[in-house]
């Protein structure tokens, strides 16, 4: 499938501003799994500089600073993407991968190791319940149990929309039987880090209704398979990663796959001025089939 996609996002605020450092993760990934066949991005006001980075994860992220004031920040990126992943489910498990719980090879777990620990303090008890009961529901079969996984989350809890704040708890989230797309992948994350399964999370995009142009970033989950490499589920839509999601950045935890990461300090200090630094931000992103 071949896509493109324009996004752009305006942050207006409320007093002139001096804009820090900013980060930005809207350069989608190019890989076995899809090919970046064109990006641009522009910036108003215009960067003193643009620097291209390469993650500790592998992300393409794209670091930006400023000498200006301004009271308004826009960021337009447009790309063109081919997707390649048409069937999900080519590959083979190795052997020792097949039933729950398997045990990473010592050389893969040293990598490993910041998917498989929790994403919170300790392990909710209510998502070790839920992925012990599915474990066992599938006589530890690792495959179904991801596909039972993912379909249990789809039907059981309804997607809400809270465009800002961190993900919730994931024993909140079953516990209420609803979550963002965020938070429903933080479930899903923290269910297969609870059998020993190594997780992260991706922000991207979603082909969606094709007659709906306008979208939302989305976010889904990719889990570690040996012998299969990492492979997505989106369980918000119940569906294995294939080639109508888009990536753009993947990590071990939520907070590195943020769009757009900086700070702003006004020019005139709140002392000074009495008037608290207030923001809003709008996103724009269309998604046409080539």
């Amino acid at each position: 499938m071949r896509y493109y996609i324009h996004h752009q996002t305006i942050y207006t605020y409320n007093q002139p501003v001096i804009l820090k450092p900013h980060v930005l993760r809207l350069r989608p990934r190019c890989n076995g799994g899809q090919k970046l066949d064109s990006f641009s991005l522009k910036i108003n006001p215009k960067p003193k500089e643009i620097a291209n980075l390469i993650e500790l994860e592998g992300n393409t992220c794209i670091q930006v600073w400023f000498t200006q004031s301004t009271e308004t920040l826009t960021i337009e990126t447009e790309s063109e993407v081919e997707t390649l992943e048409e069937n999900p489910f080519t590959y083979l498990l190795d052997h020792y991968a097949l039933n729950l719980p398997f045990d990473y090879p010592s050389s893969l777990l040293t990598f490993l190791t910041p998917y498989l620990a929790s994403y919170f303090p300790q392990v909710d008890p209510i998502t070790l319940q839920l992925a012990q009961e599915i474990c066992h529901e599938v006589n530890g079969k690792t495959l179904t149990f991801l596909s039972t996984l993912n379909e249990r989350i789809y039907q059981n809890c309804q997607q809400i929309i809270r465009e800002t704040g961190k993900p919730w708890p994931a024993g909140i989230t079953w516990t209420q039987k609803q979550g963002t797309c965020r938070d429903l992948v933080v479930l899903f994350m923290e269910v297969c880090r609870a059998v020993g399964i190594g997780s992260r999370f991706v922000s991207g995009y979603q082909e969606g209704d094709p007659d709906q142009q306008e979208r939302d970033l989305h976010a889904w989950v990719e889990v570690y398979l040996p012998g299969g490499g990492w492979r997505g589920y989106d369980p918000t839509h119940g569906l294995a990663v294939s080639d109508r999601h888009i990536a753009l950045v993947a990590s071990a935890k939520p907070s590195y796959c943020s769009p757009v990461v900086g700070a702003t300090v006004p020019v005139t200090p709140v002392v000074e001025s009495g008037k608290p630094l207030e923001s809003h931000m709008d996103a724009n992103i269309t998604i046409k089939l080539l």
